[in-house]
C-alpha cells in the first residue's frame, strides 16, 4: 500500500555521506516539525525548544553490526562473488540472511538483488567458514533465507570480516562508527542490528545533556533491526526486542500524568507498542515481535515520533500515518520536498507531534 502515491523524491535529495562530512557535526541536520497540519522548519540542534519538560524520548539501544560479508556461491573457491547480509539470529542458532550481488560499476560495498536459494546451496565465507541455506524465512519468500553457519560465533565472524551494509545512494563505504548512535550499547551475546536505528543518529552527548537539563527524560528499549527490502519495500518481519521494566514503569507513569511519549525511530514504536496491552498499559517484555502498525490498528502508547524521511513506497509510512494521520503526513512530506530536505539514514529528520498542546487521547 503506497501511502504517498503522488510524491516522488529526486535522487539528488539522497544524503550521500554522513552529516559530519557535509557540515560541522552529527547534529548538523535539519529538523522538520509537524504539529498536525502545521509545519515548521528548524535546525536539529533546536530540538530542545520543540519539546517540553516531562516529555519522554524512547530510544533504541541496539548497536549496529558490520553485517555485510563478501563470499563465493558454491563449494568452489572460484564460485560466483556474493555478498551476504546477516539479518537476524534465530532461537535455534540459524541466521536469516540475504544474498546480494556486488556491483562492479561502483567502488566499495554497494550491491544489487540476488535471488536466494535453493535449499542446500553453500556460500563460502572468509576464514575458511561457510553457510548452507536451509529454507526461506517466510513460506513462498525468496529474499531472506534461514542459514546454518559453520562458525557458531557469527558476531565474531562479522567483527573480523564484515562491514556495514551500504546502499547505492551513498558515495562511499563508511566506518562502523558512522553507523552507531550515541545510545548504542553492546549486547552481551553479540546481538545487534543489521541496519542502524538511524533516527537516533543526529543526537550527540551534549544535546542529550541539554535535553535532560530541560526536564526531558529518556527511556531505553532494544530492538535488533533486520535487513530491510531496499527494492521491494516489504512489511517488516519478526524482530527481537526488549522493553525493560524501568521503561514500562516510566512510560506508564508519564502517560497517566498527561505527559507525552515520543519515540525516536520506528523501531522504538514497534517495540513499545508490542509491549502494550489493549488498555495502553506497557509491561516489561522480551522476545519476538511481528507487529505491523497501520492506520487501522493505530497506536496505544506513542504520542509522537522522531524519524528520518522515508521513500513514498516504504511500508514504514503506514506507521507514520497511524501516528500523525495521512493528511498531516502528506503535508509534511510536501514541505520536505519543497524545502529540499535530505532523505535516508544520513539525512534530515522529521518530528511528528500532536496538533493540540495538551495530552492527546489514545486509541
Amino acid at each position: 500500500m503506497n501511502v504517498l502515491p503522488a510524491l516522488r523524491v529526486p535522487e539528488e535529495l539522497s544524503a550521500r555521506v554522513p552529516a559530519e562530512q557535509r557540515g560541522s557535526g552529527r547534529d548538523d541536520v535539519r529538523l522538520l516539525v509537524s504539529r498536525g497540519m502545521s509545519v515548521t522548519h528548524h535546525a536539529f540542534r533546536g530540538l530542545p525548544g520543540q519539546l517540553r519538560a516531562g516529555d519522554v524520548l524512547v530510544v533504541n539501544t541496539s548497536a549496529t553490526l558490520p553485517a555485510a560479508v563478501s563470499g563465493r556461491l558454491g563449494p568452489d573457491p572460484g564460485g560466483e562473488p556474493i555478498v551476504v547480509h546477516f539479518s537476524t539470529r534465530g532461537d535455534d542458532g540459524r541466521w536469516a540472511v540475504e544474498l546480494r550481488t556486488p556491483r562492479r560499476d561502483s567502488a566499495g560495498g554497494t550491491t544489487l538483488p540476488h535471488a536466494g536459494g535453493p535449499a542446500g546451496a553453500v556460500v563460502r565465507l572468509p576464514g575458511g567458514e561457510h553457510l548452507v541455506l536451509d529454507e526461506p524465512l517466510a513460506p513462498g519468500g525468496s529474499r531472506l533465507w534461514w542459514a546454518r553457519v559453520s562458525q557458531p560465533d557469527v558476531p565474531g565472524l562479522l567483527s573480523r570480516h564484515g562491514r556495514p551494509i551500504r546502499y547505492g545512494y551513498t558515495d562511499r563505504d563508511q566506518p562502523l562508527s558512522a553507523y552507531q548512535t550515541v545510545f548504542a550499547r553492546r549486547s552481551p551475546d553479540g546481538a545487534g542490528s543489521a541496519e542502524m536505528p538511524s533516527a537516533g543518529r543526529p543526537f550527540t552527548a551534549s544535546l542529550v545533556a541539554e535535553l535532560r537539563s530541560r526536564g526531558v527524560r529518556f527511556a531505553p528499549i532494544t530492538l535488533h533491526t533486520g535487513v530491510a527490502s531496499a527494492e521491494a519495500h516489504e512489511p517488516p518481519y519478526p524482530e527481537r526486542f526488549e522493553v525493560p521494566r524501568s521503561t514500562a514503569l516510566l512510560v506508564n507513569a508519564v502517560a497517566a500524568d498527561g505527559g507525552r511519549i515520543i519515540a525516536v525511530g520506528t523501531t522504538a514504536v514497534r517495540a513499545l507498542e508490542s509491549a502494550a496491552g489493549p488498555d495502553g498499559v506497557v509491561r516489561a517484555a522480551t522476545g519476538w515481535t511481528d507487529l505491523v502498525i497501520t492506520p487501522q490498528r493505530g497506536v496505544r502508547v506513542v504520542d509522537g515520533l522522531l524519524t528520518g524521511l522515508h521513500e513514498p513506497e516504504a511500508s514504514h509510512l503506514l506507521m507514520l500515518a497511524a501516528i500523525a494521520g495521512r493528511a498531516a503526513l502528506t503535508r509534511g512530506y510536501e514541505e520536505a520536498l519543497r524545502g529540499l530536505y535530505l532523505w535516508h539514514e544520513f539525512g534530515d529528520v522529521h518530528l511528528l507531534l500532536p496538533a493540540e498542546t495538551v495530552h492527546s487521547s489514545r486509541c
